[in-house]
């Protein structure tokens, strides 16, 4: 008897699905349409006949091509460590292939999520997209995985620790003055609000940038909220790259490159006005790789 095999409107009809799969799984549009790519001459060859959810099937198909990426991904970066002691947490890597889809993608997604994402292990990684993003079950991850529902759950559960981090570093009340400024900031130096910027900030507001943010022997000090929003309104571009974050349990902000931290900014919040007093832009390698960044 002749087999039954995909069709590509049946695979056309699953694509948005498969690419938000696929894209939360490598972090890259590009690296994404790549492995639907090749999951579509994977899975066109197939004798779908005996196949009940089609769309759990491809699923799982564009999953292991999403493993294997990862793996590959993996063991690229530790020979790279082993040539360099120090690894570089703001590389971009491959994948940027039309940046406003990519930080349009990025921002739906979460880019705290993203960046969290990228410090997990493949086996970690699948686990907790494919679960806890998906509603994948344990059985069917643990067969992708070859290992037992068991196993699956609990690299999830490690997975999801990363991902929410500890608890709040400030109180409730605190913590909503602090939600709403940095919130307000990224929503201003998006929109290239001046004016929103300087309402923001205290008019004493101290900015400092390490010598990684702008290239100079020493850090930058800036002083006065006119100057920090002059400062921000050039960033207006990289804003779409940003996202909210924890670092080490305080909101603040973090922008991505790639696949890849490039700068964090932490932010002191008066409680009494609910204005930003300090800013301070991180981007130092070793820097960056000693904060516990955490979904916000």
């Amino acid at each position: 008897m002749a087999g039954t095999f995909l069709q590509a409107e049946q695979y056309e009809a699953e694509r948005p699905h498969l690419r938000a799969v696929a894209y939360r799984m490598l972090g890259s549009l590009t690296e994404a349409d790549d492995a639907l790519q090749e999951s579509w001459l994977r899975a066109s060859t197939a004798d779908i006949s005996e196949v009940r959810n089609l769309g759990g099937w491809l699923t799982t198909v564009v999953s292991r091509v999403c493993l294997n990426l990862l793996r590959a991904r993996r063991t690229r970066r530790e020979e790279d460590i082993d040539e360099a002691p120090v690894p570089d947490v703001s590389e971009a890597g491959p994948g940027v292939g039309d940046p406003a889809a990519e930080a349009e993608m990025a921002d739906e997604v979460g880019v705290a999520l993203l960046v969290v994402l990228e410090t997990l292990g493949p086996a970690e990684r699948l686990a907790f997209v494919l679960h806890d993003l998906f509603a994948v079950s344990f059985d069917d991850i643990a067969v992708m995985l070859e290992k037992t529902p068991a196993a699956a759950r609990q690299l999830a559960s490690r997975a999801r620790r990363r991902v929410r981090g500890a608890e709040p570093a400030t109180g409730t009340r605190h913590r909503a003055l602090e939600r709403r400024a940095v919130d307000a900031f990224l929503a201003a130096t998006r929109a290239g609000d001046f004016e929103a910027l300087v309402g923001l900030l205290h008019p004493e507001v101290v900015l400092t940038a390490d010598p990684a943010v702008i290239p100079t022997p020493q850090p930058v000090v800036v002083l006065g909220a006119h100057t920090v929003a002059e400062g921000a309104m050039a960033a207006t571009g990289r804003a779409a790259s940003t996202g909210v974050a924890l670092l080490d349990g305080a909101l603040g902000l973090v922008m991505a490159e790639g696949r890849g931290l490039r700068l964090v900014l932490r932010f002191a919040v008066q409680e009494t006005t609910g204005l930003i007093t300090e800013i301070e832009v991180i981007a130092e390698r070793e820097a960056l790789a000693a904060i516990e960044l955490t979904v916000a």
